[in-house]
């Protein structure tokens, strides 16, 4: 059984801090795109950059269901502290360290900070909103703030790279340890309702009740999701520059744009969801982002396959690409029992870290084998899997939700 809060009052409270929280994860999640440009330039392999994402996702894979019995001993509030906390020592800690294996160490650590935040984050919702799509509404705009911080970290560190202390780019990382330290004092000077612990919790009990074939698939489409947006987040700059030819300043900036569009698709989903159907305005979303890559090879292979125009019109994708990940997270995650969100959270977690590796492991041969040409073909590819696993979700929960 949960305590259910007053919804309205607590979640204007509590919304703040939700948003700086996934901001500063999303700040060092995605700041693998200026470590691989950075590092490439240092002569260390696409092959072994690849597999340094690996050590992040990997973590967070891992842990994520180890998480639920954390949270559910010390609660959301003191687990969320506790991640925020050591992200922002690990954080203060990066300029200061100059060997490759430490990165490695350093994404591992973010990465099960990660795990436990996100499984935190999402439950502090799912407790305080019932209504799927006041969910998606909330959802929506707590995630924006994700991009924020992928737009943030591409345009500090890509400042910082073209200035005359180019060399200290490392110390960027610094504004992430103040940013958890505040957020840590809001979370501090919040009461915030958790679940009343179950002493009869069972991992592999729960996990079987909320296996069925639906789950499935629509854990296979969080894996897709994940695949394709990490294909932009982490590579997109590589390309703009290895392809385009355009400094490693003007490819962060690009790569920016994305992150900027993408918070604008999510903040107009958050304002406009409440009006569709969530299946449908999913798979209009979809469409376009199919359309997109369709103009986006055509200028490639009979036009110029090095054009400019790429250079804007890759951003675009991030207005439709941005709201699949939190519209069908809300759809599902609104059917799942309050006292089983952590749980199915560490699921969504464990798919959306795998699906963020198996791509930049991808990514990373195709950029090793210099076979860039067929980027975006690659990237349509896996939005075609993806739109056709969604057609069938959407056709057996749709059954399954009107029963």
């Amino acid at each position: 059984m949960i305590r259910v809060p007053e919804m309205t009052t607590k979640l204007s409270k509590i919304s703040l801090p939700l948003k700086l929280t996934f901001l500063i994860f999303s700040m060092v999640l995605n700041c693998m795109g200026i470590v691989i440009l950075q590092l490439s330039e240092a002569k260390i392999t696409y092959e072994k950059l690849g597999f340094l994402e690996s050590f992040k996702d990997i973590p967070i894979a891992f842990i994520s269901l180890f998480a639920v019995n954390f949270i559910s001993r010390f609660g959301t509030k003191k687990s969320l502290i506790l991640a925020l906390t050591i992200v922002g020592i690990c954080s203060l800690i990066l300029p200061f360290v100059k060997v490759f294996w430490f990165y490695k160490l350093w994404f591992a650590i973010i990465g099960t900070c990660f795990a436990i935040g996100k499984i935190c984050v999402f439950g502090i919702i799912r407790n305080n909103i019932s209504d799927e799509k006041a969910l998606a509404k909330t959802m929506n705009s707590v995630e924006a703030s994700f991009m924020i911080g992928i737009f943030v970290v591409n345009i500090g560190f890509g400042w910082l790279i073209s200035s005359q202390f180019s060399e200290f780019w490392k110390f960027g990382f610094l504004s992430i340890t103040v940013l958890s330290a505040i957020t840590i004092f809001l979370f501090s000077k919040l009461v915030i309702s958790e679940p009343v612990k179950n002493n009869d919790e069972n991992i592999l009990k729960d996990l079987s009740i909320l296996f069925n074939p639906l789950l499935i698939i629509f854990l296979a489409i969080i894996f897709s999701i994940v695949f394709v947006e990490q294909s932009f987040n982490s590579w997109l700059p590589s390309f703009y520059k290895n392809h385009l030819k355009v400094n490693s300043f003007f490819a962060l900036q690009a790569s920016s744009f994305l992150a900027l569009f993408s918070y604008v698709g999510r903040t107009i989903t958050a304002n406009v969801i409440h009006r569709f159907s969530l299946s449908k305005y999913y798979i209009f979303c979809l469409s376009l982002i199919v359309l997109a890559l369709a103009i986006i090879i055509g200028i490639q292979f009979f036009d110029t396959d090095d054009s400019k125009s790429l250079l804007f019109l890759f951003p675009v994708i991030g207005l439709f690409l941005s709201p699949l990940y939190p519209v069908i997270n809300s759809k599902m995650i609104a059917k799942i029992d309050k006292a089983k969100a952590n749980l199915f959270t560490s699921l969504i977690v464990i798919f959306s870290s795998l699906g963020s590796s198996v791509s930049s492991i991808l990514m990373a041969i195709i950029f090793g084998k210099q076979l860039l040409s067929f980027y975006p073909v690659y990237i349509l590819c896996a939005v075609i899997v993806m739109f056709t696993i969604s057609l069938i979700y959407f056709k057996f929960a749709d059954k399954k939700f009107r029963k």
